[in-house]
């Protein structure tokens, strides 16, 4: 069943008078209803491209949290062979909302690094939604000394709405594991491509993509804090979210001209849910373009480059 936003909804209204004109002719062989059904394809068509022709702040934060988009897991199975996940902080637990291990990308070893969301009630209440806890942090820690030891590059995949704000986590040293985690983004001697695929909330999202090369799909989001976070801290109101989502300066376009994001990752028509494979082939073909262009640094370059990128973060586009 497809699940449409808001503001999709007279979109909604046509395509499924298409699909119970077409359900009518399959009870009914003798009516002929393809010229008409026809006809409103080719308006949804048209109706679909207006709609995502200019689209809002607030809406791409709509369409990044689709549920139907694909995530880390539907990525990880895609695009890498061999994978092997590793699991737990070596201190707690195994937190179910980051996924990691080693694997191989275009047969290249690499080390992937990822928040998963779940795609079900089950599976996003088994992943807490895509919040990391402090010890998915450490895991990704533990993965990314692997990846410097035995020179591997990183891969991140970036979809969370922030960490968890939990009082275990809290108890747990949630500030301190997301600010070791950033730490060890920028001192890792190996390339490190962050591709956010959906919601990049916070500081949970920061301690994976402080990377070399930042890539953002088209309708995918970052910032510092939700747009209703945002809203209710500034006027008091989560509903006017829209001027938060607004004043955030959070879609991919506008995180590029700041110098945050290295390239937007175009999208399939109507957002990476309408055809996931386009989305994902998408997305492989632009981290292999982004590895090749750090293959001939150095190590001892890449955390001087690193370092110097994130010293210059904003100073981009600010008169904009």
């Amino acid at each position: 069943m497809t699940h449409y936003l808001d503001f999709e909804k007279p979109l909604a209204e046509i395509e499924g008078k298409a699909e119970e004109l077409r359900a009518m002719a399959r009870t009914n062989e003798e009516m002929d209803i393809e010229k008409e059904a026809a006809a409103l394809d080719r308006k949804a068509a048209d109706m679909l491209k207006d709609l995502y022709k200019t689209l809002t702040p607030w809406r791409k934060c709509q369409i990044a949290r689709h549920p139907d988009r694909p995530h880390c897991k539907d990525y990880i199975e895609a695009l890498f062979t061999e994978y092997t996940p590793l699991a737990g902080d070596r201190n707690f637990a195994d937190d179910h909302a980051v996924m990691g291990g080693l694997a191989r990308f275009n047969d290249r070893p690499v080390v992937v690094i990822g928040h998963e969301k779940g795609n079900d009630t089950q599976s996003r209440i088994a992943h807490n939604f895509g919040m990391t806890r402090p010890e998915g942090y450490r895991k990704a820690i533990r993965l990314m000394e692997m990846a410097d030891k035995f020179n591997l590059p990183v891969i991140s995949l970036v979809d969370t709405p922030g960490a968890y704000p939990g009082k275990g986590a809290e108890e747990r040293g949630q500030s301190e594991a997301i600010a070791r985690s950033t730490e060890k983004c920028l001192q890792i001697r190996v390339p490190l491509v962050s591709v956010i695929i959906g919601e990049g909330g916070s500081g949970g999202a920061v301690a994976f993509a402080t990377a070399d090369r930042l890539a953002m799909l088209e309708h995918s989001v970052y910032s510092v804090i939700s747009p209703e976070g945002c809203a209710s801290i500034l006027w008091k109101d989560a509903e006017k979210m829209r001027e938060a989502a607004e004043a955030l300066r959070l879609t991919a376009q506008d995180l590029t001209k700041l110098g945050v994001a290295d390239r937007v990752i175009q999208e399939p028509l109507g957002g990476a849910h309408r055809d996931s494979d386009a989305a994902v082939t998408a997305v492989g073909k632009a981290i292999q373009s982004l590895l090749s262009d750090l293959d001939s640094i150095s190590r001892k370059d890449l955390v001087k480059q690193r370092h110097r990128k994130y010293l210059k973060v904003g100073s981009r586009g600010l008169a904009a």
